[in-house]
């Protein structure tokens, strides 16, 4: 049980934070040995769905209304959804599971998350997020397949560069997770059936309820941070994690 909230927990706090959810998953399993099972990865990925989808409701209907905005978002998507169901069907992704290469993308990618930082120019969301950002902000999102770059961290990376503000490029992150975890559970759920295992068990109904709890709680305060802070925290972090991970390999 208490290995299921752990992972829960991780998921919730970083799928939404740009350190990369996957990595901090993978190097607790591999430190810890812990295991992991398709239906706990569903259930945490929901838990971390439904609270982007319950804290973003208003943004969501405004979407559904101004319908360009909804199709640009839909674009940036589909480049990531396509090369993860390439990467998937030829079993390409667990040799970029390790270690060695989550260090290296962490430390890689916290520097360009650095660099990006520093943009002092601040366009309008709505006016500016057009055919040409969504797709090299979907392009980008793409690098996230690879441990240790983060969803998340690669989007605002994209988006700072693109010059929108820390607040909004976080906002495009969040509402970009939208269609990749419903993705992701659909998918899960589809290898569920499969595997004739279709019942969510006690435990993993409270790893959805933990990780909804946690992502709720990151996705709040994660804003709440960017409005007062730079990202120089994160990237601190991710140097320091990284490093650590780097130490563990070569000494």
């Amino acid at each position: 049980m208490l290995e299921i909230i752990i992972i829960s927990i991780i998921q919730g706090i970083t799928e939404f934070i740009p350190v990369s959810s996957s990595s901090h998953l993978i190097i607790v399993s591999k430190l810890f040995n812990y295991s992991s099972s398709i239906l706990l990865d569903v259930s945490v990925h929901i838990g971390s769905f439904i609270a982007v989808i319950i804290y973003f409701r208003k943004d969501l209907v405004d979407f559904f209304k101004e319908k360009k905005l909804f199709i640009l978002f839909i674009i940036a998507s589909l480049p990531v959804i396509l090369i993860g169901y390439i990467l998937i069907s030829f079993d390409l992704t667990s040799d970029l599971r390790t270690l060695e290469i989550i260090g290296w993308t962490t430390i890689l990618f916290g520097i360009f998350l650095y660099i990006s930082d520093n943009s002092k120019q601040k366009k309008n969301f709505i006016k500016n997020f057009k055919i040409t950002a969504a797709l090299q902000i979907g392009i980008a999102q793409c690098l996230s397949l690879v441990p240790g770059v983060s969803r998340s961290g690669i989007v605002i990376t994209a988006c700072r560069f693109l010059k929108f503000s820390r607040i909004d490029s976080a906002k495009i992150s969040f509402l970009l997770s939208i269609p990749t975890l419903f993705i992701i559970s659909c998918y899960g759920f589809f290898e569920i059936l499969r595997n004739e295992n279709s019942i969510l068990m006690d435990i993993n109904f409270i790893a959805m309820i933990f990780s909804f709890c946690f992502s709720l709680i990151a996705i709040k305060y994660f804003l709440i941070f960017l409005k007062n802070f730079s990202l120089l925290f994160f990237v601190i972090y991710r140097i320091i994690l990284g490093i650590f991970l780097l130490s563990i390999v070569y000494l």
